[in-house]
């Protein structure tokens, strides 16, 4: 006999708050009746003034789902009736209603790529969108580094996408002399039957700007999520075993936004189109971890956005540090040790900072001798240190916006 799926059912008078930015959630809303209004304390261009939501649309998804406090305070328009949903029922509803479960899943897909601009806009000054044109200065960048497994398969890319393209010559004459010393790994996915792939170390699973019909399930090992900005590669992310990734080319049928590289050998589940359609329907537990992982790169790069309006480099830097305790769960105001999963380099690209300004910021960071690097990773002897220092920038933040707004008034 099937679970029922009981969901709650609650009303809000009109003017009512219904969530509040910064407090803890248990469980998101689905819109039956009424209007209902969500905004943030720091909004980016594309999201000014909020956004209204009706019948049928959902809010509190991205908090819930990723068990962190709220991002956004939504208020009754009018009298609303809203259906309540608690993560653990989340599966559960995929199974009875999948129409829903597709929705919030390419809304949040959209949402990922939307905020993955306006993020490389902001901390890049550069433009997140690109086409398959862009495959060969990406393999550019990586045969100048030496990095010959990457420059191999992005001109392979760069010639199956733009067999007429400006550079397929130079392109082929490349791939040849760098052959020899390349380690490349499933070129073609579209003639592989395998749905358990290895990766050897530092080899690329996708380019940034190549169309894929896949996303993939860390089974063993660790990726990179890369991006070419300015001519520097980009460090976005560093995933873990039972990570998801590659989503968004499937959903949207867009040119991938940053590359996937092996960052150890690693062990990959394959997803294509049709095995995913089938997935929604007969696996809910993989679809729920897939919009547990959406609903957290959501809010990690809204906090991320909000990292750049720390005018003080070293500011974002513990800003950044004290992020990726969050993302891990780690209650950053108990007395104990961390060791970060990557080292100075990494910061200051995932900053997005210039050398010459990083290096800069780096000296005021490691003058906090609580500090060190280890194996060329960040130590912190006592991680409450990363807390004070990043709400003391923080409010520093705040007392120079509201000196500078004081004295535009005057």
């Amino acid at each position: 006999m099937n679970n029922p799926l009981q969901l709650g059912l609650v009303s809000f008078k009109k003017g009512a708050y219904i969530t509040v930015e910064g407090k803890q959630t248990e469980q998101f809303y689905i819109i039956r009746t009424g209007h209902v209004h969500c905004g943030k304390e720091f909004e980016i261009e594309e999201e000014s003034g909020g956004e209204i939501f009706k019948p049928g649309d959902f809010f509190g998804v991205v908090s819930t789902m990723a068990s962190h406090n709220h991002l956004e305070t939504a208020r009754a328009l009018t009298d609303v009736t809203l259906i309540s949903v608690r993560k653990d029922q989340y599966s559960l509803l995929i199974e009875r209603n999948t129409p829903v479960a597709m929705k919030i899943i390419n809304g949040f897909s959209k949402k990922v790529r939307m905020l993955d601009e306006a993020l490389t806009r902001m901390t890049f000054k550069s433009s997140a969108e690109i086409e398959p044109p862009h495959l060969f200065n990406v393999a550019e960048y990586y045969i100048k580094q030496n990095q010959y497994n990457q420059a191999y398969y992005s001109y392979y890319q760069y010639l199956k996408h733009c067999p007429q393209g400006d550079h397929v010559k130079e392109a082929r004459i490349k791939m040849e002399k760098i052959k020899p010393y390349a380690t490349v790994a499933y070129l073609d996915v579209e003639k592989s039957n395998e749905f358990i792939r290895q990766y050897p170390k530092d080899t690329m699973v996708f380019s940034e700007a190549e169309f894929g019909p896949e996303l993939y399930i860390i089974q063993k090992g660790s990726i990179r999520i890369t991006k070419i900005v300015d001519n520097n590669e980009v460090m976005l992310a560093l995933l873990k075993p039972g990570d998801i990734f590659g989503e968004m080319a499937l959903l949207e049928n867009k040119p991938r936004s940053a590359s996937a590289i092996a960052h150890e050998t690693a062990v990959l589940m394959a997803v294509n189109r049709s095995n995913f359609k089938s997935m929604v329907v007969e696996q809910p537990k993989i679809i729920s971890r897939l919009t547990v992982l959406l609903a957290e790169r959501i809010w990690s790069i809204y906090k991320q956005l909000e990292n750049t309006m720390i005018g003080d480099p070293t500011g974002r830097m513990y800003d950044t540090l004290l992020l990726e305790l969050e993302k891990n769960r780690i209650d950053p105001e108990a007395k104990r040790s961390y060791s970060y999963p990557y080292g100075p380099k990494e910061l200051v690209n995932i900053v997005g900072l210039t050398k010459e300004a990083g290096a800069q910021a780096l000296r005021k960071l490691m003058d906090n001798k609580k500090f060190k690097i280890v194996d060329n990773k960040f130590f912190i002897e006592d991680i409450r240190e990363v807390k004070k220092n990043a709400e003391y920038f923080k409010t520093m933040e705040k007392v120079n916006r509201s000196r500078q707004a004081g004295s535009l008034k005057s």
